[in-house]
């Protein structure tokens, strides 16, 4: 069984958060390079106040740089690094070219905390709460994650992030009443 890292890890690209996601169960924040845009930004600060980050890049130019830019702007974030050989395949460099098994151990030198999942919420809470299967859900979900601060998503990612980020009953239901 995989580990639950509380924290929410910080990558570049949808193919480093497919090798993190198949080492540890956890939430992801991807970057999309070294642009990464306000919205990214506002995601990554709400992150890092409601249960902490781990900036994961590249072990590359490109990847330091981004870690920089994130570090500078977002402080006390713990920081998770692959060697270039871990993280070399085919003439790349990248997260996604590392085992599991170099992955797991990188979080866990950054000092990441392991916890136990705890389920809350399911999609039949969405489904209840109009916010899953009626014409204005996406709408819902884009206003409750915006009161909730956990950003916009699809329903299954929505279950994900109001469990991982610890929203309890009440405060799901304070901003449903309000949207």
């Amino acid at each position: 069984m995989k580990i639950q890292i509380h924290e929410t890890i910080i990558v570049e690209g949808k193919d480093d958060q497919s090798a993190v996601k198949h080492a540890v169960n956890a939430q992801i924040i991807i970057t999309h390079g070294f642009c990464i845009s306000e919205a990214t930004f506002k995601n990554i600060e709400n992150a890092q106040r409601q249960n902490g980050v781990i900036v994961f890049t590249d072990p590359d130019t490109a990847g330091e740089q981004i870690r920089k830019r994130i570090n500078n702007r977002i402080k006390h974030c713990k920081n998770a690094f692959l060697t270039q050989c871990e993280a070399f395949k085919k003439n790349n460099i990248g997260i996604e070219n590392a085992n599991p098994e170099s992955i797991i151990d990188a979080l866990k030198k950054a000092k990441c905390t392991e916890t136990k999942p705890s389920i809350t919420f399911t999609i039949d809470d969405l489904i209840c709460c109009n916010l899953m299967g009626s014409k204005d859900a996406s709408q819902r979900r884009q206003n409750l994650g915006k009161a909730l601060r956990i950003g916009y998503c699809n329903a299954k990612q929505m279950v994900n992030r109001l469990n991982h980020y610890g929203i309890t009953r009440h405060e799901f239901e304070k901003a449903i009443s309000k949207i």
